[in-house]
Parts: structure tokens; C-alpha cells; sequence
């Protein structure tokens, strides 16, 4: 089995690729300089953080069976390309989720105790706040949070742990689920909308949820709300949400993610103070670069075993048309 890693990862999981037997393995410490599209003319397996799959990238893979995605997140593959070919599109469900959570409720502190203001403040030699302090406690306050999967579900027990009155909003999910795990289901998002102190959004974009948060969607939040959005930037309309912030119908947003990536030049609301933009490193955590890469490798070695794990295969009904070999 001959496996290509087209981006670095943690050494943990090139570790483990080596570590493999009967495995030759193509990495950044080791890549030559062809072009990754001439490397994977030997490629049985893909793994790739920021490197976009298309036809033009497989245009010599012909062996290719396998292709992981170091993350949950799959904008930049082309999943039908891969499909039309039979090959496998993974990913690493459970890995980042822990880290993505916990970077969520680090926003929402940051925004409720105007951490950043206050800090830049104390660098100019300034001690003490002046006036009364608009920070204010989670504890109490309503959320929403938009999308139940494994990362909802954690910044859920998290918003609980804190004494939020936590509120979800999950079309797909049943809201007796919903109920039993101790939340409020929201069918009717708008409803769940005006009520919410706190909206943070965790779900995939696709066709159907990229600018899910537009003009109108903003106008329904509660006035004085916070928006965290740790899942992908093309969810979002930006010019929509400068203008919910400056407005001030909004107090906060606290974002992990940009509609272009990387930002090749500064967005004109970066220059609002109740704004938090981080580089999309959510993920990025020790812990989670390693469980990333150490489950990257793990799918594609299960993979081209014969062993694939189904709950982490985007495009399952490869599985079902692979032939036996």
C-alpha cells in the first residue's frame, strides 16, 4: 500500500504510518519535487488538511481508494468527483470535537467579560474600568445552540455546566432526543431566535446552510444578543453582520472562521470593538492535532485493509458499489 500525506501532521500519525507493515509512505519530511498530482499516480491512499481534491488533483489516481480528510470539515473536496471515481472520502468525526466546544464557550467568556478591551487596556497602562462594567455572567442567560451533532452536543453540557438555559435547534435530530438529553428542542429556529441570549452555530456548509446566517436571520436574534460561529465562514454574510454589530442589535460576535480563508486582506469589521476573530484554530489544540492525525491515519489504514469505518465514510454508497478485491 503505497499512501500519500499531502500536507504536514502531527508526527504521531506519520508515526503510525510507518509504523504500518507492508505501507510506503509519501510525507512533507520525505516528498520529492513532483507535483502531488505525480505523486499520486502510485497513491492508494490521500490524507490532506488544506490541499483541495478535484478532478485536476486526480487527474493520474488511478489507484486511488481512499481519501481522508484531517478533520470534519470537506469544503474543499469535490465529493462527487471522488464518488464518479469510487473513491472513499473519510474523516476524523470525534477528534476535533472536544477542542471545537471548548474554543465555542472560550468566545462566549471573552464577549460576556469583554476580556480583549480590557486586556489592550491594561497594556496602555490603564488599571481600572471606567463606569460601571457591562461585562455580565453566563450563568442565567439563554442559548441556542443551531445543529446537535458531536461538537453541538459537547458546547451543549458545557453551556449547561455553566448555568445556561440551553435551547437547540436540530431539524434532523428528534426532539425527544433533544429532551432527554435535558435540553429545550426548538423546532421553530425563529421562535428559539428571539428568545436567545447566545447563538452558536455548529453545522456543516453545504447547498443548503451556506449564508444559513443572512440579514434576516440576524434581525430575528434577540436585540443585545452574541453570535459564535466555530464551524465554517460561508455560513455567514459578513456585510449582514457588520451591519447587526455596528446597528447594535447585536452586542457581540465571536467568529473562529472567515468567508474567504486565509484572509488574504483585513475585513472592514475587524475594526469593531465587539468583534473576536480568531484563525480558524478551533481545532487546533495539541490534543487535537494529534487525535486528527493519529485517526487519519488509522482510517485509511482500516480502509485499504478492508476494515473501513462506516460512520466516518462521507460518501457511503462507495462502500455499497466497491468492487471485491
Amino acid at each position: 500500500m503505497h499512501i500519500v500525506v499531502a500536507d504536514p501532521i502531527h508526527q504521531d500519525g506519520i508515526d503510525r504510518l510507518l509504523a504500518a507493515p507492508g505501507v510506503t509512505l509519501d510525507y512533507p519530511g520525505n516528498a520529492t519535487n513532483m507535483s502531488l498530482e505525480e505523486r499520486l499516480r502510485d497513491a492508494d491512499g490521500l490524507i490532506v488538511r488544506g490541499t483541495k481534491v478535484d478532478d485536476a488533483l486526480l487527474v493520474n489516481a488511478e489507484r486511488l481508494r481512499v481519501v481522508c480528510r484531517h478533520g470534519v470539515g470537506y469544503d474543499l473536496v469535490d465529493v462527487p468527483a471522488l464518488t464518479r471515481r469510487g473513491i472513499a472520502l473519510m474523516i476524523t468525526p470525534e477528534a476535533n470535537a472536544a477542542s471545537v466546544a471548548e474554543h465555542a464557550l472560550m468566545l462566549m467568556l471573552s464577549l460576556a467579560r469583554n476580556v480583549v478591551q480590557v486586556s489592550t487596556a491594561v497594556r496602555r497602562g490603564e488599571w481600572r474600568v471606567h463606569g460601571q462594567s457591562s461585562t455580565f455572567e453566563l450563568g442565567g442567560r439563554s442559548v441556542l445552540v443551531i445543529g446537535f451533532g458531536r461538537i453541538g452536543t459537547r458546547v451543549a453540557r458545557l453551556c449547561n455546566a455553566f448555568g445556561m438555559r440551553v435551547m437547540v435547534h436540530d431539524p434532523y435530530i428528534p426532539a425527544g432526543t433533544i429532551r432527554g438529553a435535558g435540553y429545550e428542542a426548538i423546532v421553530d429556529r425563529d421562535a428559539g431566535l428571539a428568545r436567545a441570549d447566545f447563538v452558536t452555530v455548529h453545522i456543516p456548509a453545504n447547498d443548503a446552510t451556506r449564508g444559513l446566517v443572512d440579514a434576516t436571520f440576524l434581525s430575528r436574534m434577540k436585540r443585545g444578543a452574541v453570535l459564535i460561529n466555530s464551524a465554517r465562514g460561508t455560513l455567514v454574510d459578513e456585510a449582514a453582520l457588520e451591519g447587526a454589530l455596528r446597528s447594535g442589535h447585536l452586542a457581540g460576535a465571536g467568529l473562529d472562521v472567515l468567508r474567504v480563508e486565509p484572509m488574504v486582506q483585513p475585513v472592514s469589521m475587524l475594526a469593531l470593538d465587539n468583534l473576536i476573530v480568531t484563525p480558524h484554530v478551533a481545532a487546533s489544540t495539541a490534543e487535537g492535532l494529534r487525535r486528527m492525525a493519529w485517526d487519519s491515519a488509522g482510517n485509511v489504514l482500516e480502509f485499504l485493509a478492508g476494515r473501513p469505518d462506516r460512520d466516518a465514510v462521507v460518501n457511503g454508497e462507495v462502500l455499497a458499489a466497491a468492487p471485491a478485491r
